[in-house]
């Protein structure tokens, strides 16, 4: 049993080592493409804030740790766990080596429900798909965890970049009237 749980262990650090080398290069992509930062700067840069975003919370394990499997259709042990480290892992694997952009958290998400479901021999029942409790941030289910903010994420984030872009130009284009402004007035002075 000890070995079982080593052998978890193991696969959890190199899922996150697979993690740390497969998210980088979407993090850094643009600012080396642009020639912002070296490479160098662009990788240490972003192993600092993994590290430091590894060490600000736990949001992420949380929500795969709960809400996701029913543990009273199936019973989550060390072997499940396993499974679904390693199937988390050779998603990263493959899409880092095509080339494809995609989520390790998502990945481990996969692969978590991949293997509650081969536990309990696909039975659908096994994941909780949707549970809503009063509050709509405190629900459960997949529906609610994974595909409601897979889909809302990237509008907010498109529309808070939106309204910062529109700010910075308001706050840009007055500053250039001011700055004409001032320019016309020096010109009087004179």
């Amino acid at each position: 049993m000890l070995t079982l749980v080593l052998v978890v262990v193991v696969a959890a650090l190199v899922f996150e080592f697979i993690n740390g080398f497969h998210d980088t290069a979407n993090s850094i992509a643009t600012v080396v493409a642009t020639k912002v930062l070296s490479p160098w700067q662009a990788v240490m840069l972003a192993a600092a804030m993994n590290l430091v975003g590894a060490l600000m919370g736990t949001a992420v394990a949380k929500t795969i740790a709960s809400g996701l499997v029913d543990t009273d259709v199936v019973q989550v042990s060390s072997q499940m766990i396993l499974c679904a480290l390693l199937g988390g892992i050779t998603w990263n694997l493959i899409t880092w080596w095509k080339g494809l952009p995609s989520s390790s958290s998502h990945a481990l998400i996969g692969g978590l429900c991949g293997a509650a479901l081969a536990a309990a021999h696909n039975d659908m029942d096994a994941l909780i798909w949707s549970q809503t409790v009063g509050d709509w941030t405190k629900n459960k289910g997949l529906l609610w965890k994974v595909l409601v903010p897979m889909v809302s994420s990237p509008v907010a984030g498109f529309l808070l970049g939106v309204l910062v872009m529109l700010l910075l130009w308001a706050l840009i284009a007055g500053m250039a009237r001011a700055g004409a402004s001032c320019a016309g007035w020096r010109g009087r002075i004179s």
